[in-house]
């Protein structure tokens, strides 16, 4: 949204132009002046992406406005309108860079095109002001960039550390703000983005569900905020404070503490659902790691630990992670069951609660989960009775069919009674709650990657009735399939 200043010492003139603004995309209006000196007060203080502005007004005549401010704000765009054509004054105008020059009166029809004319140019050289920075700066200075924001902003920097950041990322300014937006698992970061690159030069990145930006310049932070309402209606969001770029981590804290106390005001934390969605994935992944194929689980995994951080404080969260892989190596070892002696491979909770930070946990998590697939492969491939693995096979093989127990069992060869027992026995679960498990993933994974609607989706893995489906997928995900992201029928 572009903000609008009008300049003029005549009443009607400014609320004929006010109406017009109401009803033209992509403008609002900041405010209005009558005199010179008035003008250039708030345009100092506003800093407005378009000025409408008399030439023949009280104390500094507009020409002198804009000649004040010209160096200072060289990207505003000026917009002149007075009630006579003179050349002199076109003189004047042209070393200012002014933008275009409009006779009074001025009809709808030619105001109108005059801000299309504007919005183009705007929009034009907001994105080859990204595309001349993201050339500038390369691949590997854009995924510089994202490493700054995921891990070193966070972290109290000198001001020499922080002069070589500037300089390294081309920043414009030496202060900033910090906006965290929770934006779910099918929004875009990349649209919020967009649309604040319009106003203000930012950079951002997307961490555990979270869009995370980096506002640059000295900024009205009331102005920022009011603006940032409007755009992010649909979202919850926490704002932090302008600071100097050595003290960013404060304004990402700030941003931070800010989304967590709008999260639980608005009881969007976790409430009863999502909890019962975590649930499902925690025992989604230990049924599934060693037996499903590691890609798979290690998808799941990710996808528990970024909700799990991304719902609680990090403390709360290691301690909640901790938990989780002392269930995973009981699993795949046996090492918390009775009285067996077999030792855990690591001690998990120590090694978790002692990490710093969110980087700290990525680089652990990672080599940790992969030491825990192995050992979960190794003990239930060699432990599976051969019927089961026969069932297992064959359920991989024909999910999407109206499979019932007695089918896996006779690919099995043994009674649907024996094999009913071996799922308890093996995989702690029943044989239709596996089927039903194994449909959902499939289904989340044609969610994200295929353009089919519900109905389709819903016959791929095995369900006639799309009705019936769709109740079982939010039970399961604690999401609607539509709202998982799936095109609508």
């Amino acid at each position: 949204m572009y903000r609008v200043l009008i300049v003029d010492d005549e009443e009607p003139v400014l609320d004929s132009y006010g109406f017009m603004l109401k009803s033209a995309a992509g403008f609002t209006l900041a405010g209005k002046a009558r005199t010179g000196y008035d003008a250039l007060k708030l345009i100092y203080e506003l800093q407005p992406d378009l000025v409408f502005m008399d030439i023949n007004i009280p104390g500094m005549d507009g020409l002198e406005v804009i000649a004040e401010v010209h160096k200072k704000f060289a990207s505003m765009v000026f917009i002149l309108s007075t009630a006579y054509e003179r050349f002199d004054l076109a003189q004047r105008a042209i070393p200012l860079g002014v933008f275009d020059y409009l006779v009074k009166p001025v009809s709808k029809k030619t105001f109108f095109a005059a801000l299309e004319k504007v919005r183009e140019h705007l929009d034009s050289r907001a994105a080859e002001s990204e595309q001349e920075l993201s050339a500038k700066l390369g691949p590997e200075g854009e995924a510089d960039i994202r490493q700054y924001l995921r891990k070193i902003i966070w972290k109290a920097a000198t001001a020499r550390e922080w002069e070589q950041y500037r300089e390294r990322f081309a920043f414009p300014s030496d202060k900033g703000i910090v906006c965290i937006v929770e934006l779910g698992e099918s929004a875009d970061g990349n649209t919020i983005m967009e649309k604040l690159s319009l106003r203000y030069h930012c950079r951002h990145d997307v961490v555990l569900n979270q869009g995370f930006y980096l506002i640059l310049g000295d900024i009205d932070r009331e102005e920022l905020a009011a603006y940032i309402e409007k755009l992010l209606q649909e979202y919850n969001y926490g704002l932090g404070g302008l600071y100097h770029g050595s003290e960013l981590h404060q304004s990402c804290s700030e941003a931070l503490e800010d989304l967590r106390r709008k999260l639980k005001g608005s009881g969007a934390g976790m409430d009863g659902d999502a909890q019962n969605r975590e649930q499902q994935q925690i025992k989604m992944l230990r049924r599934k790691t060693g037996i499903a194929p590691p890609e798979e689980t290690e998808k799941l995994f990710c996808d528990l630990w970024k909700a799990v951080f991304s719902s609680r404080e990090f403390a709360v969260a290691k301690a909640k992670m901790a938990a989780v892989f002392m269930f995973l190596m009981d699993d795949c070892s046996g090492c918390y069951s009775g009285h067996a002696e077999t030792l855990p491979p690591f001690n998990a909770a120590e090694e978790i609660m002692a990490l710093p930070d969110l980087a700290a946990w990525e680089a652990w998590a990672a080599p940790a989960f992969e030491q825990i697939q192995r050992q979960a492969n190794l003990r239930r491939s060699g432990s599976f009775p051969l019927p089961l693995v026969k069932a297992i096979e064959y359920i991989h093989d024909h999910y999407a069919e109206g499979i019932q127990l007695p089918n896996a069992a006779e690919a099995a060869q043994v009674s649907a009674a024996y094999l009913s027992r071996l799922f308890s026995e093996y995989l702690k679960t029943n044989f239709i709650d596996y089927v039903t498990e194994l449909r959902i993933a499939r289904a989340e994974k044609l969610i994200r990657e295929s353009r089919m609607n519900i109905k389709e989706i819903a016959f791929a893995v095995g369900y006639q009735d799309p009705n019936y489906f769709s109740k079982i997928f939010k039970k399961i995900t604690g999401l609607s399939p539509r709202t998982f992201g799936a095109n609508p029928e």
